[in-house]
């Protein structure tokens, strides 16, 4: 499913009424239905009075047009309605101004809301109301909710928190009102909704927090945009959906054996991160993977052997902290010879030879590779190491983003989109920037954003089952970006089916892994 941001859905927009000739009142009018239709859904059934009843409060522009059109045909349909204006009617012009002469036809009072006699008939209103519907603020917004909108001083901020602590019911038009279209990001007062109808397609800002978890039920409202207005905007951002991940599924031959399934080398563990070498390993395999080498610390090889019975170990020389020497690079050019693809990184720490090493494998690499923790911490002030011949997949967090490229968490954080895609092109490779949700920007400037997963998924060990099952998929032949999407949805769909029976309090990393077979069959049954 497509994901814009506002400014590509105002594009749309202008598209659809400038070049295709739908008029912007059809568009607003189709809006209402939409919000007509869910603000009915939620109002209590066969219920009389105050439960029928809705508050509709709306700002001065399209969006707050939307919630006037709604207020018109939810009175049409028998809904009582009280309407509230942020400002005064004579600031609304064209589609927005149009709804209020026809509210005035039919009778509907606006009450303005300009200062705090406004803001305490609102108060008293809401806590009669069966509904409140929120149409302050568009996708569009940006900043804080408390500034001067068309003559009324600083009271948006007021009203939202009015609307959050009534105690009713909230539907939000379009996005929840104080919330960033783009980044999702709250710096202010924003409305909590029970639902939101978002229009005409999915926004950005809805599925990063605060929004997502602000917007409670999001449902995508058709208002009438014509395909082609959608089409040539070319889009390159989209959520990951099961049938599509299904698509990527790597093919099975009946006839396969071990050595057709791909065959992967994993470089994980030191002295006391023997944990995330196994949980990395046991992930490639899980992925389909048909054998995996693991090259592990010489001292730490009898453990490791114990541990995985399915994983063939390769002992190689360490250092005195235990941990990979810079004398294992001969072996490891030759096992990579060998290899369909590499994972180089879970639990092998920043010990200065074994970094050495780290940077002397990537210079080497001519297979399809996951860089993951330590791998991208030997690469911080390394930039140049990108610039690799062989397909690269980075899995960083917001905090290794951030030594990796150089800008700061806060501004990775405020829209790791624009982080993602832009170092994803820089680079030529493709980057799984984790969070929630996760980003993976291929070097096509093709974008997706995951939305399997849960919060019970923040547990150490998570990171390495993930890039077990990246490069898994690598090693079966899916291209980086295939791998990358189908790893991390699948990653997430494991985790929320681990959340169903371990709750996401009590949820482990190998929680993750052992339900990572659901999670392949809960996909392949989609149709």
């Amino acid at each position: 499913m497509i994901v814009v941001t506002p400014r590509q859905m105002q594009e749309i927009d202008a598209r659809a009424i400038k070049k295709y000739k739908v008029p912007g009142l059809t568009l607003m009018e189709n809006a209402a239905r939409a919000l007509t239709e869910k603000a009915r859904e939620m109002l209590a059934p066969d219920s009389p009075g105050a439960e029928q009843s809705v508050c509709l409060v709306c700002g001065p522009g399209n969006n707050g047009g939307d919630g006037l059109a709604a207020a018109r045909l939810l009175k049409e349909q028998g809904c009582e309605v009280q309407v509230f204006l942020l400002g005064s009617t004579r600031y609304l012009k064209g589609d927005a101004g149009t709804n209020v002469k026809k509210l005035k036809a039919a009778r509907i009072k606006i009450t303005e809301i300009k200062g705090g006699q406004g803001l305490s008939v609102l108060m008293a209103v809401l806590k009669k109301s069966g509904l409140a519907v929120d149409a302050i603020f568009g996708t569009g917004f940006k900043g804080t909710a408390d500034h001067r909108i068309s003559g009324a001083s600083k009271l948006a901020g007021q009203i939202i928190e009015a609307i959050n602590s009534s105690g009713r019911p909230v539907l939000a038009a379009d996005i929840p009102s104080g919330v960033n279209g783009k980044t999702g990001q709250a710096l202010g007062p924003a409305v909590k909704a029970q639902a939101t109808v978002t229009l005409g397609l999915l926004k950005t800002g809805l599925l990063f927090y605060p929004g997502r978890s602000l917007a409670g039920e999001i449902s995508i409202a058709d208002i009438g945009f014509p395909q082609k207005a959608i089409d040539e905007q070319k889009v390159n951002a989209g959520t990951i959906e099961a049938i599509e991940a299904k698509r990527m599924l790597p093919g099975r031959k009946p006839d396969a054996y071990k050595g057709s399934c791909g065959t992967m080398l994993v470089l994980a563990g030191s002295a006391g991160m023997t944990g995330a070498a196994c949980l990395a390993s046991l992930s490639a395999l899980r992925s389909g993977a048909g054998l995996v080498y693991l090259g592990i610390p010489e001292s730490l090889s009898d453990i490791m052997e114990a541990k995985l019975t399915e994983v063939i170990t390769k002992p190689m020389p360490e250092t005195r902290t235990k941990t990979l020497s810079l004398h294992a690079l001969d072996r490891i050019k030759a096992l990579m010879t060998k290899a369909d693809s590499l994972l180089i990184g879970p639990g092998l720490s920043t010990y200065p030879e074994t970094v050495e090493l780290v940077q002397a494998v990537i210079k080497n690499i001519k297979i399809p590779a996951v860089l993951d923790a330590d791998a991208l911490n030997a690469l911080s002030g390394n930039g140049q190491l990108l610039h690799s011949q062989a397909p690269l997949v980075l899995t960083p967090h917001y905090g290794e983003m951030a030594r990796l490229s150089g800008w700061s968490i806060a501004e990775i954080k405020a829209d790791p989109i624009r982080a993602a895609s832009q170092f994803s092109v820089k680079y030529s490779l493709t980057i799984v920037l984790k969070g929630a949700p996760t980003v993976i920007a291929g070097s096509s400037g093709h974008l997706w954003i995951n939305t399997t997963g849960n919060s019970g998924m923040a547990t150490a060990g998570a990171g390495d089952v993930l890039a077990g099952l990246i490069a898994g998929l690598l090693a079966q032949g899916l291209s980086p970006e295939r791998a990358a999407a189908l790893g991390v949805y699948l990653h997430g769909l494991a985790g929320d089916l681990a959340a169903e029976n371990k709750t996401e309090y009590c949820m482990l990393a190998g929680d993750i892994l052992d339900h990572l077979p659901l999670a392949y069959k809960k996909l392949m049954e989609v149709s």
